[in-house]
């Protein structure tokens, strides 16, 4: 059998062109390190892009869908109809994530993994279709190892549609009604933490409902045993969504392209992947911190710090989508900017 694309060594970012980042920092004018982590931002992207000059402009967003069978089990305020109603909304242009997608004038494709509803034929909707949702993890695997991998290999094919549009930075985004159950399930396995450490409002479940969204992710622990294996757990735990945006990250960075980590549910695939590639975690950015209390453990196991903190639990890609910007903003002043030379300033070295 040969080897799966996951498998394979991921390319490395380019310290010459970090180090040349480094050096015109130093050059613009402005005291060094005055624009924080907007220099750092600036410097990573050169050394991911092998680029003198980074970009952030073209932006390619692949959110990806699918339902969970934990949802029969109560552990979401929605019904799980909601999952094709929103991809529905996704496509139609009235989703968050939609409206973003257009201010940033960036790409957005909606990938149908497994959602169990019926969708109209003309949403425009990409098809990578599994199953009608996922297994119920409290009693049984999410998913079988042969499905685990096709949701991989679906996330890298949407990072290659990414590098045929010439992408420069690549988002992945989620829906699924009950995927926070599966993804606090993944993190509390991957991180060896109890389940109610892990587990938050969601969809906005008082605490009645996180109490028995807690229990029933216990009950899926239970059954999965002590087994990390990161492929096993996004099989056993995981949902088509998150091992489809674990894909997308690895294939995206396979391509040279930087990865802009959203919220919980792309941050526990985030760790799968990087459980799968270690390589991959120099390609990832990290957007925000969600309101989900299980992300700060997410985000402290991959030494990420976020770029922004708004209180936001949305998912679809959409914290992500938000902190475009930043990214935009550190790359014009790092090509734009003039240096001390240029503009006839003293860089208060001369004597």
């Amino acid at each position: 059998m040969s080897e799966a694309f996951w498998q394979h060594p991921l390319p490395q970012l380019s310290d010459d062109h970090l180090q040349r980042a480094r050096a015109r920092q130093g050059e613009l004018t402005k005291p060094p390190g005055s624009l924080g982590r907007l220099e750092e931002l600036a410097c990573t992207l050169a050394a991911q892009q092998h680029r003198a000059q980074p970009g952030a402009d073209r932006v390619h967003m692949s959110v990806f869908a699918a339902d969970h069978g934990i949802a029969a089990d109560g552990v979401s305020a929605f019904p799980q109809e909601v999952t094709a109603q929103m991809v529905a909304n996704f496509a139609s242009g009235g989703a968050a994530i939609s409206v973003l997608a257009r201010t940033l004038g960036a790409e957005l494709e909606v990938i149908n993994m497994g959602v169990a509803h019926s969708l109209p034929d003309d949403t425009g909707v990409t098809s990578e279709w599994l199953a009608p949702g996922t297994g119920n993890i409290a009693h049984e695997p999410a998913m079988t190892e042969h499905q685990a991998s096709q949701a991989l290999q679906a996330g890298d094919r949407a990072a290659a549609r990414a590098a045929e549009a010439g992408a420069e930075l690549f988002i992945g985004g989620d829906m699924g009604i009950g995927n926070t159950s599966s993804a606090a399930a993944l993190a509390a396995l991957l991180l060896k933490g109890h389940p109610e450490d892990l587990v938050g409002p969601g969809t906005g479940l008082d605490s009645t409902g996180v109490a028995r969204k807690a229990d029933k992710i216990g009950q899926a622990l239970q059954r999965h045993g002590n087994d990390d294996d990161a492929f096993r757990a996004l099989a056993s735990l995981g949902g088509f969504e998150i091992a489809a945006l674990a894909g997308a990250m690895i294939g995206s960075s396979q391509r040279g392209i930087p990865v802009l980590v959203d919220g919980f549910i792309v941050t526990s695939a985030a760790l799968a992947a990087v459980r799968l590639r270690p390589d991959l975690r120099p390609w990832l950015h990290f957007s925000h911190e969600s309101e989900e209390p299980g992300h700060q453990h997410l985000l402290r196991a991959l030494d990420a710090r976020p770029l922004l903190d708004l209180g936001m639990r949305l998912g679809e890609g959409s914290g992500a989508a938000v902190a475009v910007s930043l990214l935009r903003s550190a790359c014009a002043l790092h090509n734009r900017m003039a240096t001390f030379s240029e503009a006839g300033v003293s860089d208060g070295e001369s004597s």
